[in-house]
């Protein structure tokens, strides 16, 4: 019997797949559990209609996060901290500081999960930050720290 998947079944398919199982195993298991629905015309339509709808969703993503990232390449975040002999700061500068700065000055929220920096920042001038907006889209935000109070 075909079943189309609802849900992933370990060992047997993941939700969306078409596969083709044994009737028992479909009716008192897969079926009766909600873990998948039988392959006739109307489910094959309404899962065509669904893929759809999710790769149009995936691809307004990608736009949305294009644009993001022009926004952000075209910004420099400027944080004001204390700094010792040599240009070393007292204290180090997080992701949660520049993501907090780039949204106070700025209006544009990333999370700062979202910004890979290997080590917090600990010396003054420009860092380059790459931030992972999209699983295809990095940008790269320029961090500038100067000396103050």
């Amino acid at each position: 019997m075909k079943v189309i998947f609802l849900k992933d079944v370990k060992g047997k398919g993941k939700k969306g797949e078409v596969k083709n199982v044994a009737d028992g195993y479909a009716h008192n298991f897969l079926i009766k559990q909600g873990l998948a629905i039988e392959a006739n015309q109307s489910s094959m339509s309404l899962l065509s209609a669904q893929q759809k709808k999710e790769e149009k969703l995936a691809a307004e993503e990608l736009a949305e996060a294009k644009k993001l990232k022009e926004a952000v390449e075209k910004v420099t975040v400027e944080l004001i901290t204390k700094a010792g002999e040599g240009g070393r700061l007292f204290g180090s500068i997080t992701t949660k500081q520049i993501s907090e700065e780039l949204q106070k000055k700025h209006g544009i929220k990333i999370d700062k999960r979202k910004m890979e920096l290997a080590d917090a920042i600990r010396t003054l001038g420009h860092t380059k930050v790459p931030v992972k907006l999209h699983h295809e889209v990095t940008a790269v935000l320029d961090v500038h720290v100067k000396e103050g109070n």
